[in-house]
């Protein structure tokens, strides 16, 4: 009970003084699956009226709510301006925790630093304070980031599939050095990319843009 309180205290805060991403759609009410493809439909059909190549990028995190930072948890409740009772009950609840792998004639303990308990009334809203953080990174006006529980998509355009592949590439730089800083990891074998263009085939294909893997793999890893 108190677990649930906290947290629908924290997010009443969040929600109120507009700290949360307009493009985070995960664990938020009134909000779904469909918004999130809505608004990169959007910015495709807007990209293609203006003659821009759209390059689309899916990640997915590792480990998702396993993979939850406390620090950087704390951090952007710090950042958000969250009530004093709230940050310290919050850090309090993340103080001391242990896991226990026990068997006939052995016992494991062991101290942790992240994670959030998966079916915890709170590990959603924990988990969006910190993947707020991500959306919230300055990214060139021409790229759309929009994210649901641990997925996300990165839509970039450009006037060309060379131009569109460079700003792909810095948006991804920006992502990777998210990752680092907040001890998390992007699922290569999940991380997927689809080009959206008007031009025909025959020039794509004689085109210098990369494959998937040679894409994703320099910037993330």
């Amino acid at each position: 009970m108190l677990e649930k309180l906290l947290i629908n205290r924290i997010n009443h805060h969040l929600y109120s003084r507009g700290h949360m991403n307009e493009n985070l759609f995960g664990f938020r009410p009134q909000k779904s699956t469909i918004d999130a493809a809505m608004v990169v439909k959007e910015f495709v059909q807007d990209s293609l009226a203006a003659g821009d190549v759209i390059a689309l990028v899916s990640l997915d995190v590792q480990g998702a709510f396993d993979a939850a930072w406390w620090p950087a948890i704390l951090k952007e409740m710090i950042d958000c301006g969250s009530p004093k009772n709230l940050y310290k009950l919050t850090k309090n609840y993340f103080t001391e925790r242990t896991a226990i792998l026990a068997t006939k004639s052995i016992k494991m303990e062991k101290e942790l630093s992240r994670g959030c308990p998966q079916g915890s009334c709170s590990a959603p809203g924990n988990w969006n304070l910190q993947y707020n953080s991500l959306l919230n990174i300055k990214y060139m006006d021409r790229t759309k980031v929009v994210a649901y529980a641990d997925d996300l998509i990165m839509a970039t355009r450009g006037e060309s599939i060379r131009a569109v592949e460079n700003y792909t590439k810095v948006g991804l730089s920006k992502i990777k050095g998210w990752a680092k800083n907040y001890k998390n990891k992007v699922n290569d074998t999940k991380s997927k990319e689809t080009l959206i263009s008007r031009i025909k085939r025959k020039k794509i294909r004689t085109s210098e843009y990369t494959k998937t893997t040679n894409l994703l793999n320099k910037p993330l890893r």
